[in-house]
C-alpha cells in the first residue's frame, strides 16, 4: 500500500488591522467589486477575477506589464505568497506607495482596470 504524501499548509501571518482597513478603504468607491478572502485574508474579485489584496502585512494587485515594470521603479515585487511559487501578473506594493492613499488609490484603480479587460469566470459548481 503506497502513502499518499500531504504537503503541509505553511502558516500565514495575519495581516495587520492598518493594511487591511487602508486596501478596505481603497476598494469600497469601485464598482462591481466583489470582496472575497484569499490565504485568510481580504481580497477584492472583478467578473470573478482576483485583482487585488492582502497577504500577511503586504498589499498586492494584478498589473498589466507595463504597469509592473512602471511599479517596480518604486520597488514593487513579485508576489509570492509560497516561496519560489510567484503570482503572475501580481505584484507587492511597495512600503512608500503603501504610505501614500493617493498613490495607493492609483495603483488599485489601474489593477481595478486591468482586471475589467480580463474575460470574465463563471462561478465554481460547488463540489458534493
Amino acid at each position: 500500500m503506497t502513502e499518499k504524501k500531504t504537503r503541509a499548509t505553511p502558516a500565514f501571518r495575519k495581516p495587520a488591522p492598518e493594511v487591511i482597513e487602508q486596501f478596505q478603504q481603497a476598494i469600497t468607491p469601485l464598482p462591481g467589486v466583489t470582496p472575497r478572502k484569499m490565504f485568510g485574508c481580504p481580497c477584492a474579485f472583478l467578473n470573478g477575477n482576483m485583482f487585488a489584496g492582502v497577504f500577511e502585512d503586504t498589499l498586492f494587485v494584478r498589473l498589466s506589464v507595463a504597469d509592473r515594470l512602471e511599479l517596480a521603479k518604486y520597488g514593487a515585487r513579485p508576489f509570492e505568497p509560497l516561496p519560489g511559487r510567484p503570482m503572475r501578473e501580481y505584484v507587492v506594493v511597495p512600503p512608500g506607495t503603501l504610505k501614500s492613499k493617493r498613490r495607493l488609490n492609483e495603483w488599485i484603480e489601474k489593477s481595478f482596470a486591468f482586471a475589467a479587460t480580463l474575460p470574465a469566470k463563471s462561478p465554481k459548481k460547488k463540489s458534493a
